[in-house]
């Protein structure tokens, strides 16, 4: 199923984790309308970066979410997120960077610069945080950070 020109309901809900554990990672249909959202925020990503975005991680149920050690109140769950890389533009850094200033306008709720345990990513939510300062931030093994670091 189609979701948006460039992503589809398969690629936002793919696990290597689900299938490795049977976890059975469908979506309830009441969250599909907010994967469309997601998708169509990930297309405004893709058309602004001009190079294809791969989906690392998008919606995960409760039990992939704890399988993978997620919290409880991830937007992933909630079909609001996806972790993303772009190979074809650059570095999890050089993505977050050249996203920030833009996130208001690309309808991004939050923007994550993830380094954690040797991986690098970048997650986007639609959700925008209670907390505006929340809203850009970098997260690394050493706890988290306001705006987008460098990781090191």
């Amino acid at each position: 199923m189609n979701l948006s020109q460039h992503f589809t309901l398969a690629e936002l809900t793919a696990s290597n984790k689900a299938q490795q554990l049977r976890i059975d990672n469908t979506p309830p249909q009441e969250l599909v309308p907010r994967l469309v959202r997601t998708a169509e925020m990930l297309e405004r990503i893709r058309s602004t970066l001009g190079v294809p975005v791969v989906v690392t991680s998008g919606y995960r149920g409760q039990a992939l979410n704890k399988a993978v050690g997620g919290v409880t109140s991830s937007d992933h769950t909630q079909g609001h997120a996806a972790d993303i890389v772009v190979p074809g533009f650059g570095s999890a850094y050089q993505v977050a960077r050249a996203l920030a200033p833009l996130v208001s306008t690309l309808g991004i709720g939050q923007l994550i610069l993830e380094g954690v345990k040797g991986k690098q990513w970048v997650h986007v939510s639609t959700r925008t945080p209670d907390k505006t300062s929340n809203r850009v931030i970098t997260i690394t093994d050493a706890g988290a950070q306001l705006g987008i670091q460098e990781l090191v």
